[in-house]
């Protein structure tokens, strides 16, 4: 080989080296306490606004439902066909979008418990990543918190409030070095 080649080699070869290293680097180096407390904060206040706005669904339907019903006002349908085989087809899908409106309440639950536990061992504690038990508890909980969306069809006025939120959920597991939710 000439002198010119080995050289070219030789610089590639420390280059590479440099590059790696630096990624290294920068994948293992922590982010500052105050930013991923930031990002708990960002995730407890979209945990909090769906929680919320999930009860006043649930609030505004039971009013429209007492209402219909003290005014003795049916729809269309129930006007149309009162036989038994159409008011069991309707109790049979009630009794579907209530377990599923459950589930979807019972995951928010778990996913409010364990960021409310994220913050109280974050805020215990000088290094954050002594808190990854915690934060892998709360990854958990926004799985199955993600399932239940894509398994529901819940309509666009909820899925307003989950895509902020898991987005806000990945930013602080790319912290922690945790894998990200799927969407």
């Amino acid at each position: 080989m000439n002198c010119k080649t080995r050289t070219a080699l030789c610089y590639a070869t420390i280059l590479a080296a440099v590059t790696l290293s630096t990624m290294t680097h920068a994948q293992t180096t922590p982010i500052a306490k105050t930013q991923v407390a930031d990002r708990i904060r960002k995730v407890e206040d979209g945990v909090d606004q769906f929680d919320k706005y999930l009860e006043n669904r649930g609030e505004d339907a039971q009013n429209r439902a007492n209402s219909a019903q003290s005014s003795g006002a049916t729809t269309r349908r129930q006007r149309a066909n009162s036989g038994n085989t159409q008011a069991q087809g309707n109790q049979a899908q009630g009794n579907q979008a209530k377990q599923t409106k459950d589930d979807l309440e019972n995951a928010m639950d778990d996913l409010n418990r364990a960021t409310n536990r994220l913050r109280r061992k974050f805020d215990g504690t000088s290094n954050y990543l002594e808190t990854k038990v915690q934060m892998e508890q709360v990854m958990d909980s926004a799985r199955r918190v993600n399932q239940v969306m894509t398994k529901g069809n819940y309509g666009s006025q909820v899925e307003r409030y989950w895509t902020p939120l898991r987005a806000n959920i990945n930013d602080l597991a790319r912290c922690y070095n945790l894998t990200p939710l799927g969407t």
